[in-house]
């Protein structure tokens, strides 16, 4: 027994899965078992991407994922190992218990698997007595619906609101629905059971993209699939169950309607077509979640006996002993088994554990083509007769006779979803190894031809229920003239009722090939009835506030959530032409006085987001600036927000006049960069890369908003780092203002330090946000080089200004004497040093013949010696170079490599 064990109970959406996921990743390891392989894939999913695929397992009849160092399981209930010891345990829709086919699965786990620390049983509330009357010891808490469940009655197909799910119960039904929906709405996703996991995934995904609003299923969505659906309508409350029909109680009904609203967005349900609406008491029930309590469950006897085969199907047939295990003896696997027993072939008198337990185990063989018992149970003895003997294999030969025929992509709906039924069979024994030959071959193989089936009738399905026109629209259609047309406020335009096309901004979208006779006709009439349509719209544009238009990161323009015009590449990037998108259908001069607004709004925007940049390009405001100044400035215009000094010639600096000039112009000029400080915002930035990206005909990078630094790739090349307003320092782009200032806090370090070599504290980075990995690459970027490192972790304790490097034309000056250390030295050498050899020796006046002055020797005979006993005595050579290195004023860094002095 585990140290703990918990029931979560509650309606749907109270996010019971999520909290046992979130429980199981807490532990080191664990195990959970879920109703359906789609939603355990689901769930496998996640844990991937929290914990890697090397520590997730997923483990179904038909799919199965273990690797060597997985430490979380996640399975459908009848395949959680029972030989895997877990910290955490939860078994999920534990109400599933009460299922005369699947029961006696869930009611076992729920009595035999525990976690050794954890354990949690996650259903509905309608568990709670019979887990008390079991007497597990388990302690229940109630969860309540994140949000609201609302019974709005019946409405009719064609007046269904979006985002909804209409539930029937056969195929016949639901593709006839879909069929309704695709000449009324547009289009419909198809969710079935008998669709594999990877087309019903295909389906949803389509839905869940807004493609089409609607989605027709099964009660196969009540069970676990995530879905955005505002309402869920009953167009039928009766199923066949695989032995007779019967009507859905209350409880399933509320299964299924509980999927309609996700977390705190409320939900409604109703009817529709031919269902009969819910009696007042039934909808009530549903809404407030009050159903019947279960007071049984489906149980058998795990104690099996395989001693023979008469032995095995007796210790089936034994009764629990307690009144709320019940035992279903018309399960279909011990139908099977029983057929197996009468079977002259097999035989009644099979004995020995190892045959007994092969019997059984192909006797458990999931009816996946749902044939029924008869046909199923032909299946089943056909495997046994090759398969009885515990050694036998099916031959390679002959599974791939058996498959060929299933493998074509080809056919109909009804063909594909019949193969795919057969081939999840072969998914399903590729996953047993003591059946096959070569069973790792044939899971590649059975999945490879399970993913072409599911995409070929995924294909099929939306060609359907999403391309299709209908013979009903054709025949509206027989004269033009005749023809009523209707725009809907959401852009739909409808011929006679049916749908014909859609009008976003100002591009009429047709819902048929216009290559088509009938897509012509739909198309003609269309365009006679949205040409008014048209006027109206770009007299709207026409007249709109600054408000109504939005720019999207494509360079289009929206009104109203639609495009209806472009950029276009003009003389130069702040000077991008407009092009309006649709209204071809209408005169030229309707559409001028549109393009002029929307011409008009953009340089609006331009001059409110970069009013320093409209001025340079569209006002001349540069004109007023000269010499370098005025050259600076339009070298900021050219790049967008930045210009990077390090690499200029710094001799050319601008005067003290020539840095205010810039300044009131919007400018920053400094020695590391000069930017335009009002493009470094983000929406700045947004538009600057948005106009790039036009002019250049391809995409613009752009950076991380409000980000000081970030790391670079290959993706940034200079002129975009500069567009963005960003300096390359090794391999982190940084900010120019902030480079600006985090230069000027080095220069107060090398002033306060007033030496050459100087600590720089690593909180500098947090002026740049850069992290410890990086910094010293940025301090590189400023000139800076290691000084002094320490000996044993290698890290940096001062800095220093490294020597500027000579240019190569530059005479070499000959070697000289090292007098410290006795030999000669060139300069090369003497500039190379710090970096290859770690600090530079402590220059003093005896050390280097460059800081030691001439001997002022005169000649005794000479006139002037008289004169040489009146001079001063020479000061000593420490205190004249400590006088030389002083800096020459507030800020300014002495260095013959890099000279910074900021400005405020």
């Amino acid at each position: 027994m585990s140290s703990s064990l918990k029931a979560i109970l509650g309606p749907t959406n109270t996010g019971k899965t999520h909290y046992a996921i979130e429980r199981m990743l807490g532990h080191g390891t664990g195990m959970i078992g879920l109703p359906l392989r789609l939603l355990a894939r689901e769930v496998y999913d996640r844990v991937v991407e929290r914990k890697g695929a090397a520590h997730a397992a997923l483990i179904t009849g038909e799919e199965r994922i273990v690797p060597p160092s997985a430490r979380y399981f996640i399975c459908t209930v009848e395949s959680m190992p029972v030989d895997v010891r877990a910290d955490f345990v939860a078994i999920d829709e534990i109400q599933l218990a009460e299922d005369e086919d699947r029961g006696h699965v869930f009611t076992d786990r729920i009595l035999h698997m525990r976690g050794a620390s954890e354990t949690l049983l996650l259903g509905a509330d309608t568990m709670r007595p019979i887990l008390r009357t079991l007497n597990l010891g388990v302690d229940t808490e109630a969860r309540e619906r994140f949000s609201e469940l609302r019974y709005t009655g019946k409405t009719k197909i064609t007046k269904l609101p979006k985002r909804t799910a209409i539930v029937a119960f056969s195929s016949e039904e639901v593709y006839a629905i879909a069929e309704l929906l695709r000449r009324q709405k547009g289009g419909a996703a198809v969710v079935m059971g008998a669709l594999s996991p990877r087309t019903r995934n295909a389906q949803v995904a389509m839905y869940q993209s807004g493609e089409v609003d609607y989605i027709v299923a099964t009660d196969a969505i009540g069970m676990g699939l995530n879905l955005d659906v505002d309402r869920v309508v009953f167009a039928s409350r009766t199923k066949f169950d695989g032995r007779r029909h019967r009507a859905l109680t209350a409880a399933e009904c509320g299964q299924i309607a509980g999927r309609a609203g996700r977390f705190r967005t409320d939900g409604e349900f109703g009817e529709t077509g031919d269902c009969p609406p819910f009696e007042e008491e039934t909808w009530k029930r549903i809404e407030q979640h009050r159903f019947d309590p279960v007071d049984h469950i489906q149980w058998r006897n795990s104690a099996l006996d395989y001693a023979s085969l008469k032995s095995l199907v007796h210790s089936l047939e034994r009764p629990s002993g307690n009144a709320v295990l019940i035992h279903n003896p018309n399960a279909l696997d011990e139908w099977v088994l029983r057929r197996m027993a009468e079977d002259a072939a097999i035989g009644p008198d099979v004995t020995g554990q190892a045959r007994v337990r092969r019997l059984w185990d192909l006797a458990r063989l999931p009816d996946f083509r749902k044939a029924g018992p008869e046909g199923h149970g032909r299946l089943v003895l056909g495997l046994a007769e090759t398969l009885a003997d515990p050694d036998a294999r099916l031959s390679d030969a002959g599974l791939e006779r058996r498959l060929s025929d299933l493998s074509s992509p080809e056919g109909g709906i009804a063909k594909l979803q019949q193969q795919l039924a057969n081939i999840r069979t072969w998914t399903y024994a590729a996953h047993r190894p003591d059946w096959l030959e070569n069973p790792a071959r044939w899971q590649d193989r059975t999945r490879e031809i399970e993913d072409s089936l599911s995409d070929a009738l995924h294909t099929a399905l939306t060609a359907r229920f999403v391309d299709r026109r209908t013979t009903a629209l054709l025949a509206s259609l027989k004269k033009e003239d005749a023809l009523v047309t209707d725009l809907t406020p959401d852009g739909d335009v409808t011929v006679e009722g049916h749908l014909v096309g859609r009008l976003k901004g100002l591009t009429f979208e047709p819902a048929l090939d216009a290559r088509t006779l009938e897509g012509k006709a739909v198309r003609g009439a269309a365009l006679a009835a949205i040409r008014p349509m048209l006027v109206e719209r770009l007299g709207q544009i026409a007249g709109a506030p600054s408000d109504a238009f939005t720019l999207n990161d494509d360079g289009d323009i929206e009104f109203g959530g639609n495009v209806i015009a472009r950029l276009a590449k003009g003389p130069d990037w702040m000077s991008p032409g407009i092009e309006l998108v649709g209204a071809a259908e209408v005169e030229p001069s309707d559409r001028e006085a549109a393009r002029a607004r929307v011409s008009d709004w953009l340089k609006t925007e331009m001059t409110r987001i970069l009013p320093t940049h409209w001025k340079l390009r569209h006002e001349k405001a540069g004109d007023t600036l000269e010499g370098l100044a005025r050259g600076l400035a339009f070298r900021i215009l050219e790049s967008g927000a930045s210009v990077d000094l390090r690499q200029d010639d710094p001799g050319a600096r601008l005067t003290p006049e020539q840095r205010e000039a810039l300044k009131a112009l919007g400018l920053r000029a400094g020695r590391v960069a000069a930017h335009a400080p009002d493009a470094q915002k983000p929406a700045a930035q947004r538009l600057i890369a948005i106009l790039r990206a036009v002019q250049a005909g391809a995409p613009f990078p752009l950076a991380p908003e409000g980000a000081g630094s970030f790391p670079l790739d290959g993706t940034w090349p200079e002129e975009a780092l500069a567009a963005n307003g960003y300096l390359r320092f090794g391999r982190r782009a940084v900010r120019a203002d902030l480079a600006e200032r985090l230069g000027w806090e080095i220069a107060k370090r090398r002033k306060e330090a007033d030496k050459n070599a100087f600590a720089i504290p690593i909180d500098l980075a947090s002026v740049v946000s850069c992290p410890s990995d990086d910094w010293p690459a940025v301090l590189k970027g400023f000139g800076l080089a290691p000084a002094e490192k320490d000996k044993e972790t290698e890290a940096v304790l001062l800095w220093r200004y490294a020597a500027r490097a000579r240019p190569d034309d530059r005479p070499a000056r000959a070697p000289r004497e090292d007098r410290s250390r006795g030999r000669q030295t060139s300069p090369d050498e003497r500039r190379s040093g710090p970096q290859s050899g770690g600090p530079r020796p402590a220059r003093t006046s005896t050390s280097h013949p460059r800081h030691t002055p001439p001997a002022r020797t005169v000649d005794p005979d000479s006139p002037f010696a008289a004169l040489a006993a009146l001079l001063p005595p020479t000061p000593p050579a420490r205190e004249k170079s400590r006088r030389k290195r002083k800096p020459k004023g507030a800020g300014a860094l002495a260095s013959p490599a890099f000279t910074y002095t900021p400005f405020q």
